[in-house]
């Protein structure tokens, strides 16, 4: 039996898929399918150098890895390398080769710190600390079952609040994106991130085919955009909420739990059975919004951190 690692093709749709199927087995708490990998590698801003992986071994698709760099990030020289293998083909060396490869590249691309997520179980951060990465934060992956009627019951937005979709801001987004950037601004992360470029926000976020606009709720005060809860689905049963935010001039009033209730009714009533969402686990507000609506922890992420030197 050999294991290679190559590159994904572009536009060939049996390697998006396969990509897409590996990471539905290894991470069944995130959104992927065949058009998402498609479109994430052909609208990659160029400065992110952005090349998904494949290992292969004797012609089935067994592992992937996600490589590139933060382009957005004012501290320059910020790579990633995420790898995931299928849970029914790890033992096989294709994890090392998919490591090795990545960071390779990025090493040629100047990247003098990479970050890496790892599922929280032993075997997976041995794997990483063998390579020289160490431990950092951690994240939680939460579920929610939509069928079994627990959703707090929908209340009546105060005076001045309007809750309205994504899709109300079709034909001028940019408010949207601007309260994007805000609170991206405050979370919890290891490397800083801007979003200043709205045409490039316009391709990765608000075009990105994961994207709901009908399912993303976001409530106005006083006719301005103050939260909102985005939502992304895979085209079958499963919801997930991206990024969930509050204005600063806005923050106290519960307008992101308001919002976020009103995309989870969307969702059931639209016939969505598994919401999932993530957190950083010091992200104590955030949290405690989650286990208000129900949501349980179904698994845990660690960031491991390598310096090139």
């Amino acid at each position: 039996m050999t294991v290679i690692v190559r590159e994904l093709r572009r536009g060939d749709p049996v390697d998006a898929a396969g990509f897409a199927r590996i990471r539905h087995q290894a991470l069944p708490f995130m959104l992927f399918t065949p058009e998402s990998i498609a479109y994430d590698l052909e609208q990659a801003h160029p400065d992110s150098h952005y090349q998904p992986l494949l290992a292969e071994e004797d012609g089935e698709l067994i592992g992937t890895a996600q490589v590139g760099l933060v382009h957005d990030s004012p501290e320059p020289g910020q790579g990633y390398v995420n790898v995931y293998v299928h849970p029914e083909r790890t033992g096989r060396g294709a994890g090392s080769l998919l490591a090795r490869s990545a960071e390779d590249r990025l090493a040629a691309l100047d990247a003098t710190r990479l970050h890496a997520w790892v599922l929280d179980a032993p075997a997976y951060r041995a794997f990483a600390e063998k390579r020289g990465y160490r431990a950092a934060r951690s994240a939680h992956f939460l579920r929610l079952d939509l069928t079994n009627g627990s959703l707090p019951p929908l209340r009546t937005p105060p005076p001045g609040v309007e809750l309205r979709t994504a899709a109300d801001f079709a034909d001028d987004p940019r408010p949207l994106f601007t309260l994007d950037a805000e609170t991206l601004l405050d979370e919890p992360s290891d490397v800083d991130r801007e979003f200043t470029d709205y045409e490039a926000w316009l391709t990765e976020t608000w075009h990105h085919p994961l994207l709901s606009h009908e399912l993303t709720t976001v409530a106005l005060v006083d006719g301005r955009p103050a939260a909102f809860s985005a939502a992304r689905t895979d085209g079958g049963t499963r919801y997930g909420t991206v990024m969930t935010g509050t204005g600063r001039a806005f923050r106290g009033r519960g307008l992101a739990k308001l919002a976020k209730n009103d995309s989870l009714h969307r969702a059931r009533a639209a016939g969505f059975t598994d919401a999932f969402t993530g957190n950083d686990t010091g992200n104590g507000p955030m949290l405690a919004i989650n286990k208000w609506f129900g949501y349980e922890i179904c698994a845990t992420e660690v960031k491991y951190v390598r310096d090139l030197g």
